[in-house]
């Protein structure tokens, strides 16, 4: 088409985001009933949606005629107060994903830099190179962030640098003493955001990002619904930092972008703190069982403290299609460069049981 000589050519070097494939289109695929397919793919959440979000959202659909409030003033304030800070410190998006959207175009331009470890969340390399910007990867420390080498690499260009935490899809954690090392070597005028989608539900001892803003520090905190509420289908994430950053970033941001129906749903799931307990036993027990699994298997893995886990499966490929066959759902991390390695989400006992289980049967063991 003669219309794409006009597509931005930062945009034509961009290898689309590839999410985890959805149960209906396996099926149809592969002939199977979608009732028997699980999947582990996209970190959802295993117990389903916040009861408490549930229960607000049905009450609300006669209300779905009207516009959201552009400034989810509700949502703001309620979330403001549980976290001990100002509204005017948070952002909205659709899914904390948005956010980086704001900050890429607010902060990235031809010119300007980007710091990141390799293995994290991929869509960092994507903003960077739609905007122009130069993506710098630091090589990982063995599947972790290897700080010291990220703090060396920022260079005098260098406007982002990004901490996914726990990571994905990794799901390595870092200690809040390497984190305290890492911000005393940043320069002023380099934003550092940390990514945290995972830290409601984390099942280690989550660095306190918050303090660096508190310090009146060049930092941004992202959080989402998505993970421990199990509000993804609704897409709502938050985002916080020093004020002025915040208004900064609002000059991107479309009106209405957080729906009415994503807005009612976080303002009540908010409440729900039993959720999130129930939720990190689950977490627990499923990766003992996936640990246990895979040690009996005798595959590598990385012990996880996110909702997921990587193991180390030889042709991946071949097993991931094995086990769609199976009718269980995983995720390649072949755009990661592990092409040896899956990812596998945090289901239910009884779905990580049969994962277990349908791998054994995939490898012949």
């Amino acid at each position: 088409m003669k219309i794409l000589e006009r597509l931005n050519p930062h945009v034509a070097k961009v290898n689309p985001y590839q999410p985890g494939r959805p149960i209906e289109e396996v099926a149809r695929e592969l002939g199977l009933d979608p009732g028997t397919i699980i999947k582990l793919a996209s970190n959802e959440s295993a117990l389903g949606v916040s009861p408490k979000a549930q229960a607000a959202l049905v009450a609300a659909v006669p209300q779905m005629h009207l516009y959201p409030d552009a400034g989810a003033f509700e949502l703001r304030h309620k979330l403001a107060k549980k976290q001990g800070v100002k509204p005017e410190e948070l952002i909205f998006g659709a899914g904390s994903n948005e956010i980086l959207v704001f900050l890429a175009q607010a902060l990235l331009r031809p010119g300007t830099s980007v710091v990141a470890s390799a293995y994290a969340f991929v869509i960092y390399k994507i903003l960077a190179t739609m905007q122009g910007a130069e993506f710098i990867e630091v090589p990982a420390k063995g599947l972790a962030h290897d700080l010291d080498a990220m703090a060396a690499a920022i260079r005098p260009d260098t406007a982002v640098v990004f901490l996914c935490n726990p990571n994905n899809p990794t799901g390595t954690l870092l200690e809040r003493a390497a984190v305290d090392r890492f911000m005393e070597k940043v320069p002023e005028d380099c934003l550092v955001v940390f990514d945290e989608a995972y830290a409601e539900i984390c099942l280690g001892d989550m660095p306190d990002s918050f303090r660096f803003v508190r310090q009146g520090r060049a930092c941004l905190v992202l959080r989402t619904f998505s993970k421990a509420y199990g509000l993804a289908g609704l897409r709502v994430g938050w985002g916080y930092g020093p004020a002025a950053l915040i208004q900064a970033l609002e000059k991107p941001r479309q009106p209405f972008n957080v729906t009415l129906a994503a807005q009612i749903a976080a303002t009540a799931a908010l409440d729900d703190d039993d959720f999130l307990v129930r939720s990190r036993a689950n977490y627990r027990e499923a990766r003992d069982i996936l640990e246990a699994g895979f040690t009996e298997l005798g595959l590598p893995f990385e012990r996880s403290y996110a909702n997921f886990m990587l193991f180390k499966a030889g042709d991946a490929a071949k097993v991931n299609d094995g086990l769609l066959r199976e009718g269980v759902i995983v995720r390649p991390v072949a755009p990661y460069r592990l092409p040896e390695w899956l990812r596998v989400s945090f289901g239910t006992p009884a779905e990580c049981r049969r994962f277990v289980a349908a791998l054994k049967k995939v490898l012949g063991r």
